[in-house]
């Protein structure tokens, strides 16, 4: 079958492989669509940092690994055991890998395993291929009424609801959201989905403070242009927002995010950071604000994607910026992303698996 195969540092290969058995308690995924994640641009341009070069503790694979963690796709085979699954279903595939064993699963954590990882990442096999091995406690029904393409948006939208859930909303919120990526643009859908009161954006890009408006924030500012604390408060009628999400992760929009917040807010860490900052307590001391820190996703979070897509209330199709063939995944998909990141959101790759 083909598989796009990481190997190192701008060293991704199409290439055939043989096709894993499918196993007791697993289930054989024909993947339809897959997203271009923001991770996989880093193992391209710096890794290997997820991909292991030495056996991973709950996959056993080292690089070459199978690429793709965001996918949608079509049941192709169950194995012995597997009872609610069928050849044909549609579904999507939660990747997390965790060996329930350790403190944070056992404390009902395990998107923070201490051996965890990522089908697509950390080995495993991996959506950008035509057939993908996965245990059937990671498979989710997707619903008729969501299109697979859609439903390749399930994984990068879970990040933001576990995110947005871990800010404990109440009616009548003011909420900031700092960048406007692909993770701040899903934060914005799932704030409008719960009908969040007020959202306000800070992003630099003119193309997505486009998306931003599109995707329903309230207020969208070039921080720039504009005093994003003096703003944010004024907008919120009180002492700052009730929560600030920090989607950027530069040293700039943790400051604000500190400056804005209200006495005894939240401010919500979803960036990943590449290097150490500056961090000053006391901008949170004085505030009795919060700060919290969130990682991934857990099952429930796929799960509440997966209904409010159902229902409706969630609406991402236009994050959709791209579709290419798995051959073109290399020049039309990660070094698109990395030259013109401005014109996408996401782009999905289109496999038709079997």
């Amino acid at each position: 079958m083909r598989a796009a195969r990481y190997y190192g540092k701008e060293d991704i290969r199409v290439e055939e492989v043989e096709i894993d058995p499918c196993g007791d308690g697993q289930v054989r995924v024909a993947p339809s669509y897959v997203g271009i994640c923001g991770t996989d641009l880093h193992e391209f341009l710096g890794g290997p940092t997820f991909a292991p070069v030495t056996p991973h503790p709950l996959s056993h694979d080292t690089v070459p690994i199978t690429l793709g963690h965001e996918f949608s796709g079509v049941v192709s085979e169950v194995g012995p055991g597997v009872s609610q699954f069928n050849p044909g279903q549609h579904v999507v595939v939660q990747p997390t890998l965790s060996c329930g064993r350790c403190s944070a699963c056992s404390c009902g954590a395990e998107n923070v395993c201490e051996k965890g990882g990522f089908i697509g990442l950390s080995g495993g096999g991996g959506g950008l291929s035509d057939s993908v091995v996965v245990p059937q406690g990671s498979v989710l029904n997707l619903p008729e009424q969501i299109p697979l393409k859609v439903g390749a948006l399930v994984e990068p939208l879970s990040v933001a609801w576990h995110a947005v859930s871990a800010a404990a909303l109440i009616p009548g919120s003011t909420v900031l959201v700092l960048g406007g990526g692909p993770i701040g643009l899903a934060v914005v859908q799932c704030l409008v989905a719960l009908k969040t009161k007020k959202i306000i954006m800070s992003e630099l890009s003119k193309t997505r403070q486009r998306f931003a408006r599109e995707f329903g924030a309230h207020h969208v500012l070039d921080p720039k242009t504009y005093d994003l604390v003096a703003i944010s408060r004024e907008l919120s009628g009180q002492g700052g927002p009730d929560v600030v999400f920090d989607c950027a992760g530069v040293p700039a929009s943790l400051v604000t995010a500190f400056q804005a917040v209200k006495p005894r807010g939240t401010v919500v860490n979803v960036a990943i950071w590449e290097r150490e900052v500056p961090f000053q307590p006391n901008m949170l001391v004085f505030k009795e604000a919060h700060y919290t820190a969130v990682l991934g996703y857990q099952r429930e979070d796929f799960q509440a994607v997966i209904d409010h897509l159902a229902e409706g209330t969630l609406k991402p199709e236009r994050m959709i910026t791209s579709t290419i063939p798995l051959n073109d995944l290399v020049e039309g998909g990660i070094k698109a992303l990395i030259k013109d990141k401005e014109s996408h959101v996401k782009i999905l790759v289109k496999v038709d698996g079997q």
